[in-house]
């Protein structure tokens, strides 16, 4: 199996961004992964060069972290591949399978919608991930969900709480939705076991390579530490949400997403935790759980 990192940020494009990308792949590679992708903070969201930028000067800024973690990873013979991680109204979409030449030829990128992003992104043989579906942060106000139009969901961010992923399980159950894995690292000192990530039987050979096996369906397994999922006692979603269906956005009631948990069998038991096994278990529906497991 091969091992990767899907979600990652550096400090010289993400704002929020602690490490340089050059110090990435030295550490991932000593962990035993065989490749890594660098999803920087993009033009709407907490992005580091000025978006007041020229547009090619903006995107010369915005692949430096990038571009650092690459020329390093050539060094050791570590793959890094580039994608996206751009916002919108608190929700945020992880995108594969484009590039440098990609970007420049869309200055109208600062002005794109959801709709548009995905559009323009997969025109381009791209694919697009929706990151952490149901995070719930001070920032955000509402929770936006799109099961149709994109290739997957990041079902488990080792970031987040588990409250938070549980959800997403859920979510991706009931429309039966691809999942990916991934630790949406920042800092290089928050790199440990308790990571997560994507298994392939064959290695990826590039962002487009990934992109064009996930439009075709292929769904990677995926890795976390079991022990993020310890102690819950239940799943709640306090934030509104809306839900964006053949392309029309409709509020999504509470007693819907309530729904979706009780049919995974994600409630708490009678003794207040999780239903031992129940992220397995809905992992391996998905079809995200390695065979032997």
């Amino acid at each position: 199996m091969y091992r990767y990192e899907t979600h990652l940020h550096t400090v010289e494009s993400s704002l929020c961004g602690v490490t340089p990308g050059r110090e990435y792949p030295a550490i991932f590679k000593a962990r035993g992964y065989d490749g890594i992708f660098i999803t920087d903070h993009f033009i709407h969201g907490n992005t580091r060069p000025s978006k007041n930028l020229p547009w090619p000067e903006y995107v010369e800024a915005y692949m430096k972290g990038y571009m650092e973690a690459r020329a390093a990873g050539d060094a050791i013979g570590f793959k890094v591949f580039f994608g996206i991680e751009e916002y919108f109204d608190g929700d945020e979409y992880l995108i594969y399978g484009v590039d440098k030449a990609f970007l420049l030829a869309h200055p109208d990128i600062p002005r794109w919608t959801r709709e548009q992003m995905i559009s323009w992104v997969h025109a381009a043989g791209g694919a697009v991930i929706q990151a952490h579906p149901f995070r719930d942060r001070s920032y955000i106000r509402m929770i936006h969900l799109h099961p149709e139009d994109i290739e997957g969901i990041e079902g488990i961010n080792t970031a987040n709480t588990a409250n938070d992923n549980l959800a997403a399980l859920c979510y991706a159950l009931r429309y039966n939705l691809l999942i990916q894995a991934g630790s949406d690292t920042h800092n290089r000192e928050k790199i440990s076991d308790m990571n997560g990530g994507i298994l392939c039987e064959k290695p990826i050979l590039s962002s487009a390579d990934y992109a064009r096996r996930l439009r075709a369906g292929e769904k990677p397994f995926i890795f976390y530490p079991e022990a993020l999922f310890d102690h819950m006692d239940g799943v709640q979603v306090h934030l509104p949400a809306e839900i964006c269906e053949s392309g029309l956005w409709k509020m999504l009631p509470q007693a819907e997403i309530d729904h979706w948990i009780t049919e995974a069998g994600a409630n708490a038991g009678e003794s207040g935790g999780q239903p031992e096994g129940i992220i397995r278990q809905i992992v391996t529906q998905l079809g995200a759980c390695l065979p032997d497991h």
